[in-house]
């Protein structure tokens, strides 16, 4: 009977997991009984490369295993089932096809030049696995041994059987990350889709001046659109790469309950207009529904609804001198004193770089970021005209928002005036909307803070 050493040569200690490869690989050849097994060795080494993290391998072991099956002859794995019976020799030891038997330095080759210390590394980390079995010759070099017909008869190396042996396991868990891989791209798909119907559903609320009726979120009442998207940048700050799929179904969860609030939200504004519509229609009564800044905006206190104090009918002069309002024009005091949409936080938020210019750093109310916005205007080089025009077309209100919102994107910018004409332009056309504006601001702060992070 032929026997086959299973003890590494040297200094190299035996341990449980050799013995216990061999067991499992000697066990699978006694149950292979009427037909060969044959394995396409790329195609296990695709699984492989799948299951490496349930296999407990890295990629640079695997590197080393790519070198010692391309020392295979064959496409194909083989083991036939009954080879060293038929010859007489005992069925204790390896086919000798499957043995492969590489200098180090040819398999340093192999594996893109990989240092001597670090392939040995590899070599013993792949055989812990249980993917070889090391078969040292008595003086611990690699050779094989021919016999009278030129058949390779004995041979001392890497044997690959546990490759074959393990076949069907390796497949399986190849399976298995493939299917966590599915169920975490339809989770973060799911994710991405609800991240943006969320800032869409935002952008309306806030464009449309949507009153929100009140979100009861941890414990915490939202009631304007500000603590909305803050609420969503706290949430969307917990979604990261190397997320869990468990963590990922609770992430999931709690933007789809926030987005179904903010639905109903905008939907209980639509069921009303319409109602209001209907209302109309059949009494020939016509309501004028103004959204109560002091909800949009807790810092203004009663009585500072006027932006600037003025009374309707009275001349007012802006930060440059031009004349804003008079009694004979009535649409330009109509924009001078029309409800705000947007919260002083959130412009704040959006575009904190404007509180550089602000007497004392802070700015508290509109009458502040107004004045700011005139200083601001002249350090970026809008002529008065320009300023002037835009305060005309868009209302103080809005043009100090769009002035800090170019002052904050200032390195985008080559021409400030010039940007602030267009503008000016397109909402005279009615083209122009600020809420996309203050909310790409918003995106792109949350995108800095979570690469901060």
């Amino acid at each position: 009977m032929r026997t086959y050493p299973t003890t590494p040569f040297g200094r190299r200690s035996l341990s449980l997991a050799m013995v216990q490869a061999q067991t499992v690989t000697r066990d699978f050849r006694a149950k292979a009984e009427a037909s060969e097994t044959v394995v396409h060795k790329w195609r296990l080494f695709r699984a492989l490369t799948e299951a490496k993290a349930a296999l407990g391998v890295t990629d640079r072991a695997l590197s080393v295993l790519h070198a010692l099956l391309s020392f295979h002859q064959e496409t194909a794995l083989t083991l036939p089932e009954s080879n060293s019976k038929a010859e007489g020799k005992g069925d204790d030891g390896p086919p000798p096809g499957l043995v492969v038997f590489p200098s180090n330095k040819e398999l340093s080759i192999r594996a893109h030049g990989m240092a001597p210390a670090t392939l040995r590394r590899h070599l013993a980390s792949l055989v812990e696995a249980g993917l070889i079995i090391r078969r040292d010759s008595p003086n611990g070099k690699r050779f094989a041994r021919r016999g009278e017909g030129g058949e390779i008869d004995e041979a001392y190396g890497f044997d690959l059987t546990p490759l074959v042996a393990r076949a069907q396991e390796i497949e399986n868990l190849a399976e298995e990350v493939r299917a966590e891989n599915r169920a975490i791209a339809l989770l973060r798909e799911k994710i991405t889709i609800v991240r943006r119907d969320i800032v869409k559903m935002i952008e309306t609320g806030m464009e449309e001046g949507v009153a929100v009726p009140g979100i009861d979120w941890d414990g915490v009442q939202i009631r304007d659109w500000a603590g909305l998207h803050k609420r969503y940048v706290t949430l969307s700050s917990r979604y990261a790469r190397n997320l869990s799929r468990a963590n990922l179904v609770i992430l999931a969860g709690d933007l789809s309950a926030f987005a179904a609030e903010i639905q109903k939200a905008l939907e209980i504004h639509v069921n009303g207009q319409q109602k209001s519509a209907n209302e109309s229609q059949t009494e020939r009564h016509i309501q004028n529904q103004i959204t109560n800044i002091s909800d949009l905006e807790p810092s203004l206190q009663e009585g500072r609804a006027e932006p600037l104090g003025t009374r309707p009918g009275e001349r007012d002069t802006g930060p440059t001198g031009v004349p804003e309002t008079s009694s004979s024009n009535p649409k330009a005091a109509s924009s001078t004193t029309a409800p705000k949409t947007y919260p002083l936080g959130m412009v704040l938020q959006a575009c904190p770089d404007i509180l550089d210019y602000a007497k004392g750093g802070e700015i508290s109310c509109w009458r502040d970021l107004v004045s700011t916005a005139a200083t601001v205007r002249s350090a970026l080089g809008v002529s008065p005209d320009a300023w002037s025009q835009a305060l005309k077309a868009l209302g103080e209100h809005d043009a100090s928002i769009v002035v800090a919102a170019i002052l904050q994107r200032g390195d985008e910018i080559k021409s400030a005036g010039g940007y602030l004409r267009v503008l000016t332009a397109k909402a005279r056309a009615g083209e122009f909307s600020l809420g996309p504006v203050l909310m790409a601001l918003l995106r792109g702060k949350a995108r800095e803070r979570r690469r901060a992070g």
